[in-house]
């Protein structure tokens, strides 16, 4: 029981502290004249990712490497799957931004990077160096390309992100520093009760730590995305929505694993679960993003369904093989020679029938 409580009061104070931060952050940004744009692309979008880094840096601190990787690795999967997936059953996501459109290359490229690095079994030092440099590179790209951007882009960070009123008590600095102290403060504390209890679970339900990683730990830390993406999808700003799932997983990728490959003091061993199955997985699903988004058109409900679908049988898989159970072959082989070529030929199928009248939607005139 003491377990489970660290474990809940772990995840409010990463809650709690992600949104003290992202809000504390923002008011000072917008106070000192930086763009709603700018702001909402690199201070909104990579502090509901916080708690990822904060779980990611503590864990590896700790020696806790499975944790670490497995978290990042489970919570880009839940993003995609579960979030983007419960969003478009909410309201279809129309993607409409040209940047949006960009960024799922870039979060692509950035996995096939992340791959390529950990073939050796391992993230040194140096190579969690490299990830943390194309965060920054990354970041100022979006800050000098949020120049060009067009007016309704930029109108849509101008609606959501407003500098504090005169008389709003966060109108001042020394309360935007406090918040963002007191956001660290939180993350920190949230994070080291969080990795005690999630090994703690490991040991009692006799799985590894990297399917608790991947599973309880990665879902929990994902709960600033969930909350923010699907108030954007009942609010019907989907653009928002879709943004907030690819911002944070790049920063997943670059930021909370280079981090916690520069804190580790050794690097990031990775597991041979993660290696052979799990960062498939995550590259698998950010790639059934492209032809969706190529499209211009929209992630549709059915869609959504089967994202979520899809999450529930990666974590059906996880279960099963954590336990060795009976069902494990049946389920892999079901898995493997049906529902996947299905999903594909449908998926192939859809963005055809999209595509299609896109071609003939402009007749040549008389």
């Amino acid at each position: 029981m003491t377990h489970v409580l660290m474990f809940a009061g772990g995840l409010v104070a990463l809650v709690l502290g992600a949104n003290a931060l992202v809000r504390g952050a923002s008011k000072l940004a917008l106070s000192f004249g930086i763009s709603p744009l700018v702001v909402g692309l690199t201070i909104v979008a990579f502090g509901t990712s916080a708690p990822e880094m904060a779980v990611s840096v503590g864990a590896a601190i700790d020696g806790q490497t499975d944790i670490a990787v497995g978290n990042v690795v489970g919570s880009n999967i839940f993003n995609v799957l579960f979030i983007l997936g419960a969003s478009a059953v909410i309201a279809p996501l129309v993607v409409h931004v040209q940047l949006i459109r960009q960024e799922v290359p870039i979060m692509i490229g950035a996995s096939l990077v992340l791959l390529v690095l950990v073939l050796d079994g391992r993230l040194s030092m140096v190579e969690g160096a490299l990830l943390s440099a194309l965060l920054i590179a990354y970041t100022v790209f979006l800050i000098v390309q949020s120049r060009r951007e067009s007016q309704a882009a930029t109108g849509e960070f101008d609606h959501e992100l407003q500098p504090p009123a005169a008389g709003a008590w966060d109108a001042r600095w020394p309360v935007q520093v406090a918040l963002v102290v007191v956001g660290l403060v939180l993350l920190v504390l949230g994070s080291d009760w969080l990795v005690g209890a999630a090994v703690a679970f490991a040991g009692a339900l006799g799985v590894s730590d990297v399917v608790i990683g991947l599973t309880i730990v990665a879902a929990g830390t994902s709960l600033p995305e969930v909350a923010a993406s699907l108030t954007a999808a009942v609010k019907g700003e989907r653009d928002i929505a879709v943004g907030n799932v690819v911002g944070s997983n790049v920063f997943n990728l670059l930021g909370c694993l280079g981090l916690a490959a520069l804190a580790s003091g050794g690097g990031l061993g990775m597991a041979a679960s993660v290696l052979n199955f799990d960062i498939w997985v995550m590259l698998a699903v950010m790639l059934a993003c492209l032809p969706i988004f190529l499209t211009g058109r929209e992630i549709a409900r059915w869609e959504g369904a089967l994202f979520l679908a899809y999450y529930a049988a990666y974590v059906g898989y996880l279960l099963l093989a954590a336990q060795q159970h009976d069902a494990l072959g049946a389920y892999s082989t079901a898995m493997l020679s049906f529902v996947i070529p299905l999903t594909i030929v449908t998926l192939v199928v859809a963005t055809m029938l999209r595509a299609k009248p896109r071609a003939d939607a402009a007749p040549p005139p008389r």
